[in-house]
């Protein structure tokens, strides 16, 4: 009798682990590395690894067209793809762009979608050089692969994080997540009542840019550059803070410990989880989208960057594995535990 396992009774992870355990082993001596990181690693010959990155994105599971423009669609396909790059420290050069959609869909409305599209291309300075179209029976589906590079001796993996590291991300955390929580509640309102108009002041727009029109932290990778730094490990946060650390760590053979207070999170993503009745640190923690840097340095790299605008320090690497800590003021200690995106 054969036995049938739930995709939902492993999620995401532990699938793709399944799989990649059959295709460990490859064939040339130019895969540097496979699955198991932001992008693939290609040694292309000279001084630079090549990076190559894919994803998809769903109509009525990662994105809904009731309240995301096309254009900021288009331009958010690209920089979840960009933003992979970057975590691997690199540089993106070209993407591909393959789509498929039914015939509700107009010619304006593919033209504006890939008005999007060019919009990111030019934002990143990356060129479209192909991909593929076909029809859809299910919605829109948008798949981008991006190619880059990064020089063979500033690459950043996950695993390569070690105890006493500091642990720093970018920007602010929850801020998408809480867009997006807004976004569900004035379409639940339109549907109870098609003459409901949203109500969504403008001092909330920052959060329904963070989920409509993310950007991938390319600028980062060029001021850490600058800076003469070199991260330890990095990894982009798209599915929260929480699981994100948890990769690092994970990969690593680490522990950390990160502060509550530390957490960068806007004053705009505290007023909206005050309205929504929402733990602002839960979305930081667990919300995802929000496509910053989670990296560590470290410690005598710490000088270079502490005073960065839009770099912050929150917490440390340790030496305990399956030990990932949230810290308070008080002095407490919690164990944090993964409850982003779940994909199954």
């Amino acid at each position: 009798m054969n036995t049938r396992t739930e995709l939902e009774s492993v999620g995401e992870i532990a699938l793709i682990q399944r799989i990649s355990q059959g295709f460990a082993a490859t064939s040339h001596a130019e895969t540097v590395r496979g699955i198991g990181d932001d992008a693939a690693v290609i040694d292309t010959g000279g001084p630079d690894y090549g990076l190559i990155s894919t994803d998809m994105l769903l109509e009525g599971v990662h994105f809904d067209l009731a309240y995301s423009p096309l254009k900021h669609l288009g331009f958010k396909a690209v920089a979840v793809n960009v933003s992979d790059i970057a975590a691997m420290n690199g540089t993106p050069l070209q993407i591909t762009v393959s789509i498929a959609l039914s015939n509700r869909f107009s010619v304006e409305a593919v033209e504006e979608l890939y008005s999007g599209i060019k919009a990111a291309c030019e934002a990143y300075r990356v060129d479209l050089i192909g991909g593929d179209t076909t029809s859809s029976r299910s919605g829109l589906v948008i798949s981008v692969t991006v190619f880059g590079k990064v020089a063979k001796d500033k690459i950043t993996y996950r695993n390569t994080a070690k105890p006493n590291d500091v642990v720093c991300v970018t920007g602010d955390l929850g801020a998408a997540f809480l867009g997006l929580q807004l976004l569900e509640r004035e379409k639940q309102v339109y549907m109870a009542n098609p003459n409901m108009q949203p109500e969504i002041s403008e001092d909330k727009s920052y959060v329904l840019e963070r989920q409509l029109r993310p950007s991938a932290r390319t600028d980062i990778v060029y001021e850490l550059q600058d800076l003469g730094v070199v991260p330890a490990a990095m990894i982009d946060v798209s599915d929260g803070l929480a699981s994100e650390l948890m990769h690092i760590c994970t990969q690593s053979g680490t522990g950390a410990v990160i502060f509550d207070e530390n957490i960068p999170i806007d004053d705009v993503s505290y007023l909206v989880a005050t309205e929504l009745n929402l733990s602002p640190l839960t979305a930081a923690l667990n919300g995802g989208e929000d496509y910053e840097l989670l990296f560590t340095i470290r410690p005598h790299e710490f000088e270079k960057l502490k005073n960065h605008a839009r770099i912050t320090p929150i917490g440390y690497l340790t030496d305990k594995p399956d030990s990932i800590l949230l810290g308070t003021k008080a002095g407490q200690y919690t164990p944090i535990k993964a409850q982003g995106w779940k994909h199954f």
